[in-house]
């Protein structure tokens, strides 16, 4: 009497797994990108934004005393590259080209006036105001108007990318373009046009109240 032998089937070497597991994630990759591209799939299984934000509490009030008397709208183009040390750009770097586009207010603090800064005559006919100089508010990046014109990334950070959101890249940049927006307002001459401004209207408002001679000086 002869028995048959059923043969165990072979175990998959290491390689095959390895170069299965590569193919199994180009696929997913491939995919994934075929549903970004084709506008039926991409809506068929897109993604749907919900916005389930409470409401905005206020928090303080703050009196302000300031004239704000000139807007400078600026724009900057960014170019921040991040390199490796010992890694080609290929591999492990960042370049981001990014538009950047804000406003700066200039304003005269009218709150700091003592009485000494405000003289007036006798007959209410001269009035002689001195005011402390113009500053720069803070610049503030308008999101409608700034966006990012290329984003260029090593493997490493593609990885890096595709695995955890990494906001810190879109900030840097922001920042950046923040900086250089103030210090063009500072070159700029935004404060000397407040100032003509404020000396205006003020000019407009004490004539109006009957006075005949309005002069306005600045100092600190």
């Amino acid at each position: 009497m002869t028995t048959s032998i059923k043969r165990l089937p072979k175990r998959m070497p290491a390689w095959a797994k390895a170069i299965t597991a590569v193919v199994l994630v180009l696929v997913v990759l491939f995919a994934g990108l075929r549903l970004a591209v084709l506008p039926g799939l991409r809506d068929l299984f897109g993604t749907q934004t919900h916005d389930r934000s409470g409401p905005a509490l206020l928090k303080s009030i703050q009196d302000m005393s300031r004239y704000d008397a000139a807007s400078g709208n600026f724009q900057v183009v960014v170019d921040l590259e991040k390199d490796a040390k010992y890694l080609p750009d290929a591999i492990r770097g960042t370049r981001t080209l990014y538009v950047g586009a804000g406003t700066v207010e200039a304003y005269v603090d009218l709150g700091s006036l003592a009485k000494k800064d405000v003289t007036v005559d006798a007959d209410r006919t001269t009035a002689t105001l001195r005011l402390p100089h113009a500053f720069l508010g803070k610049p503030a990046l308008d999101p409608n108007r700034s966006y990012a014109v290329s984003k260029q990334r090593g493997l490493l950070d593609r990885l890096g990318d595709f695995f955890s959101d990494n906001p810190d890249s879109e900030q840097a940049v922001q920042k950046l373009a923040v900086k250089h927006i103030g210090d063009a307002a500072k070159d700029s001459e935004l404060t000397k046009r407040a100032e003509e401004n404020t000396t205006g209207m003020l000019d407009g408002l004490l004539r109006s109240l009957g006075f005949k001679e309005v002069s306005v000086s600045y100092g600190a």
